[in-house]
């Protein structure tokens, strides 16, 4: 029945399919439907120029998918970066990182500003205006050590 249905339209039941699997996508976390449907595009495309009988059809369909899905994945796994590692741990994304101390850091508590917020640091005591390398965190706080050089 499905050989019958692609034979009849040709390339456009490719088209037809590969718009109801973009769709899906809309439905469905992830990406995972993206890639079946970018492919099911292109072999009803590439059927417009070649004529391709369907079991060829479908062959070049499966490997397109794979390759697609494979460059999508690793695409997507560099993009996430290393900010992904700590998107719902704030402070774990300021560590290794310099800053100017806004206050002094006063019996080992002080303050630090990054952007327009004001974080809570503790550390070894020193002035305001000291350049600082934040080296971890507690609870809420960041710990800062004074930066080399």
């Amino acid at each position: 029945m499905i050989e019958t249905i692609v034979t009849e339209l040709g390339p456009w039941s490719w088209w037809i399919g590969g718009i109801i699997l973009l769709g899906l996508e809309i439905f469905v976390p992830g990406t995972f439907f993206l890639w079946f449907g970018v492919a099911a595009l292109l072999v009803g495309t590439l059927g417009f120029f070649v004529p391709m009988g369907f079991g060829l059809q479908i062959s070049v369909w499966v490997a397109v998918s794979l390759v697609l899905l494979i460059i999508g994945r690793r695409f997507f796994k560099r993009a996430e970066g290393a900010d992904a590692a700590h998107l719902n741990d704030r402070l774990a994304h300021f560590v290794g990182r310099s800053f100017t101390l806004a206050e002094p850091i006063v019996e080992g508590e002080g303050r630090l500003k990054i952007g327009d917020t004001l974080w809570r640091v503790t550390g070894p005591d020193l002035a305001a205006g000291i350049k600082v390398v934040v080296t971890g965190a507690d609870g809420t706080a960041l710990i800062v050590a004074r930066a080399e050089g």
